[in-house]
Parts: structure tokens; C-alpha cells; sequence
């Protein structure tokens, strides 16, 4: 979804899977965090306000909530950060997060098949069968090590 006509007749098609009505806050939230990936609600409101002015805090809040739960959004909230938004979803990927700069980006399944992890279980467990393995890297980005002059090994 690059173009933004076609990007929002996929949306306007994917919320009517969903049951939902096609609404020009919807489609403005949407279209805000395809183009701004692991925004903060505020960034999306701030995005999404370029296409729809008049959208208010409340109704970007409602949006990413219910998009959410339909799970046409996801939501992750990585340590010391608000929540985050993206339209990647429905396939397990993870996130790497520059401890210097915040900047967030997507790291594909190190095993290559959900979850990525099998899980030990110690004899007090109760086992269950894993869904979902959220992994969440932290580090330094290149950009930032340059800038800091930090040696890649001190990391």
C-alpha cells in the first residue's frame, strides 16, 4: 500500500471486512500511520490532522483503539516510550529500539515461523501452547555510535 488512492480503497475494503464503516477519521488515522510506522498516538493525531484538519485528540484515541482490537493495527509499548502504532500486522516480527535515540525498527523472526520461541517449562509450570512471542531488542543504531564515537564492541 504505497499509493495513497489505493492505499485507502484497501483500507475502506479491509474496515468493511471488519464491519465497520467507512469514515474519513478512520481512514485519515490509517493512512497517517502506514505512512509514519511506530508513531505515538500524538504523531498520528499530528499525521493524520495534514489530511483532516478538524480531527480531534478524543476521536484518534477512539480509532487506534478499536483498529487495534480488530487487529488492522498493532500496538507495542517499548520501555520509556508511549504506545506504538503500524500497519504490520499478523506476522509475528519484532522491534529493535536505539536506547539513544528512540528510533524503532522491524526485525524479522530470527526462526523463521511463529512464535520464535519454544518456551521451558520447569516442573511447578502450568505449560500452555504459545500464540504469540513478543521480542523486543535493544541496542545502540549505527547512526547514533558515529555520533557518540561509541566502538561497536562497548555496546
Amino acid at each position: 500500500m504505497t499509493d495513497h488512492l489505493g492505499s485507502s480503497e484497501a483500507w475502506a475494503a479491509a474496515l468493511r471486512a471488519h464491519g465497520r464503516r467507512v469514515t474519513k477519521q478512520r481512514l485519515a488515522v490509517l493512512t497517517a500511520v502506514e505512512r509514519h510506522p511506530h508513531s505515538p498516538a500524538e504523531g498520528i493525531l499530528a499525521a493524520a490532522r495534514e489530511d483532516l484538519p478538524e480531527l480531534t485528540a478524543q476521536s484518534v484515541y477512539v480509532v487506534l483503539g478499536d483498529l487495534t482490537e480488530l487487529q488492522m493495527l498493532r500496538r507495542f509499548e517499548p520501555p520509556h516510550s508511549p504506545a506504538l502504532y503500524e500497519t504490520r500486522v499478523g506476522d509475528n516480527h519484532h522491534h529493535a529500539v536505539c536506547i539513544s535515540c528512540g528510533r524503532v525498527e522491524d526485525v524479522e523472526c530470527a526462526v523463521g515461523h511463529a512464535p520464535c520461541l519454544t518456551p521451558h517449562w520447569d516442573a511447578n509450570s502450568r505449560p500452555m501452547t504459545i500464540q504469540i512471542a513478543d521480542v523486543l531488542y535493544q541496542g545502540i543504531c549505527e547512526e547514533c555510535q558515529r555520533q557518540q564515537k561509541l566502538p561497536a564492541d562497548r555496546i
